[in-house]
């Protein structure tokens, strides 16, 4: 009997282990999106890794992760923001090198002698803060920003491989930066609860001899709970080599999307968040 009970405590472990990296968010990680709906399907890259952002055994946001590109396509959180110490180190997500790999986001060093992986296997598998050493007029650009974030565990979540981008420098610090920190708590003062998507769209330029790509445009959007009954919605969008943010509608930003990525219409949020 003791014996069967070890081994039901195992498999939980194993099962709790391996719920980063999963085949859908609906299924694990809802809770980031809108009543529960991510985008839809039409911003998926060819080579996807579904995460839900899993912080000292507790998910903090999601993020769908491009394996090619190297670079999130967007990551989804709920807005709680607070100013951000910007002191924790970079991370890296074990389980797109191997599901058997069973810790949570971790700092390179400490996750190559745990899982027993050599800095080729994780490197292959995703950006590396190698890759991001020496930038020239880039920055480690977070979608998901840390400021956003109202205590030190989400916070630290934030700083991720797969949650960052190569960003302007005068975008990352000028305009982009006024929107995180201004416009949106201008936006959100009437907000009961607040859901953000923000992505990257890819680009023609790399990085780091072709491994991580420089997306052309960043966007973000928001749905806004007022209460029950009533919601608002936004979104911006600027081009990654420019200090300038445009500010559009909801349905404004879908349908700039949908022509970026020339495919089917983009869906981000459930139908009840208005698109005007």
């Amino acid at each position: 009997m003791l014996l069967l009970l070890l081994l039901q405590v195992s498999a939980t472990c194993l099962w709790l282990g391996r719920s980063e990296v999963v085949t859908s968010f609906q299924g694990s990680c809802p809770q980031f999106f809108f009543r529960q709906t991510p985008p839809n399907q039409a911003l998926e890259p060819q080579n996807p890794a579904w995460i839900c952002q899993r912080y000292r055994n507790q998910y903090y946001f999601a993020t769908l992760y491009d394996r090619t590109r190297r670079i999130p396509v967007y990551s989804a959180y709920v807005y709680n923001p607070t100013s951000c110490p910007r002191t924790n180190p970079w991370m890296i997500e074990p389980q797109l090198v191997s599901l058997n790999c069973n810790k949570s986001m971790e700092n390179t060093n400490t996750f190559l002698k745990e899982c027993n992986v050599t800095l080729k296997q994780l490197s292959d598998s995703q950006a590396i803060r190698k890759d991001y050493n020496s930038l020239k007029g880039l920055h480690r650009g977070h979608l998901n920003p840390c400021g956003h974030h109202n205590d030190s565990s989400s916070m630290n979540a934030t700083f991720t491989l797969t949650n960052i981008v190569p960003q302007d420098e005068k975008l990352n610090i000028g305009a982009w930066k006024n929107y995180e920190q201004q416009t949106m708590i201008k936006k959100t003062q009437d907000c009961k609860t607040t859901y953000v998507v923000v992505g990257a769209v890819p680009g023609n330029n790399y990085i780091s001899n072709g491994r991580v790509n420089k997306p052309s445009y960043i966007w973000s959007s928001a749905c806004c709970e007022v209460d029950n009954n009533h919601r608002k919605a936004w979104a911006v969008i600027a081009e990654n080599d420019k200090n300038a943010v445009e500010l559009l509608t909801l349905g404004g930003l879908e349908n700039r999307l949908t022509q970026l990525y020339s495919g089917n219409q983009v869906s981000l949020f459930d139908s009840a968040c208005p698109r005007q």
